[in-house]
This record gives structure tokens, sequence and C-alpha cells, in this order.
């Protein structure tokens, strides 16, 4: 199975998101990239690749241990960027800090099923939009030039959406399906409540 870790935003922050989202689309060079439908939008804390089913016993205690001592964390889905010529996004503000933390204490508690000891920098975002082919897509789609990202990018810059209540973590399933991808949630574990 192919997994990852996540939080996933509430309904109302999801929605927030699509309605800003949805003018952008008709921007120049939005037709060309492959647009993330809000469905499958979360926040990814690790991905762990391909997993043997038999390893999921080891995982969900592990993360059922990294939940039980980190804290529910207040967000809000706000900002935007690009990864080089091949990505738009939304960024996420807030109590980043705490959300760090959840996502190194996930890698850390995963190492031993991923054998993934290789450092890397978190960088807190919702995949808006993918440039290029996909594997698995029948036609390719002409890449979009980073600065027609840049422009897609700057037209969500000033967005910010409702604050939420990261409260759940999310061991997550990733189903290629022809040019998409479904996800799905196999478990998911409530985060500490100290307040």
């Amino acid at each position: 199975m192919r997994l990852f870790v996540a939080v996933i935003p509430p309904v109302a922050a999801l929605q927030g998101l699509a309605d800003a989202v949805a003018p952008v689309r008709g921007l120049p060079g939005a037709d060309r990239l492959r647009w993330t439908t809000a469905e499958g939008w979360h926040l990814t804390l690790a991905f762990l690749g391909q997993v043997p089913a038999e390893r999921l016993p080891e995982l969900e205690t592990g993360l059922a241990a990294v939940a039980e001592v980190h804290p529910v964390h207040r967000l809000r889905i706000a900002g935007s960027g690009r990864f080089g010529d091949r990505v738009l996004w939304a960024g996420v503000e807030g109590q980043t800090w705490a959300l760090r933390r959840l996502a190194e204490a996930v890698a850390e508690a995963t190492v031993e099923v991923t054998g993934d000891t290789d450092d890397f920098a978190f960088h807190p975002h919702v995949t808006l939009a993918r440039s290029g082919s996909h594997r698995g897509h029948r036609r390719a789609v002409q890449r979009v030039a980073a600065a027609e990202l840049d422009a897609l990018a700057a037209a969500l810059a000033e967005y910010r959406g409702p604050e939420w209540e990261a409260a759940e973590l999310h061991l997550m399933k990733s189903d290629p399906d022809g040019g998409s991808v479904h996800y799905e949630s196999l478990r998911d574990w409530e985060l500490a409540d100290w307040g």
C-alpha cells in the first residue's frame, strides 16, 4: 500500500479555499495544470511510500503514541506559492511550530517501517495543482511556465481562510485511478487535548 500521514482541514476550511481557488482556475496557464480536488486536500506530515500490509499494526502503534503526546493546535490556510515549475500550493499559518513538531515526531515514529532517515525540510501546504504530465495520463500536458505559476500564486497570495483546530492525525492510503489519485483515511487518532 502507498501510504502517508496527514492532517485534514475541516469542511469549512476546505470550502473557503475552494471558493478562493475557483476564479484562479480561469486565469492564463491554469488550463494546463492538473488541479487537485477539495476532497483530496490535506497537509502531508510524512510520505511513507509502499508499505506491506503486515507492517500496519507497527505503524498504527507508533502513530497512536505520537497523537497521545502532541496537542491540538490552531491553523488557517493562508497565502500561496509554488515549488519550482511543478506545483502550485496554498500555505498555512497559525501554530505551525506545533504542526512542525508533529511532523518530526511522525517521521521518527515511522522510520523503522520506511527506512527513510533523510532530513527533509517540512513545508506545510495544500497542493492545489501540478504541472506536466502524470504517469497513466493519456494526453501530454504542456508544462506551465514559472512566470505563469507566479501569477496564479499571486492571485491567492492574500487569501486568509477561517481558523480551525488541527485535532486528528490520519494514516492515509493513496490509490492512483487513471489520471487522478484517490485518498482514503485508513485510521485516525485524536491529538492530545490539553485545554
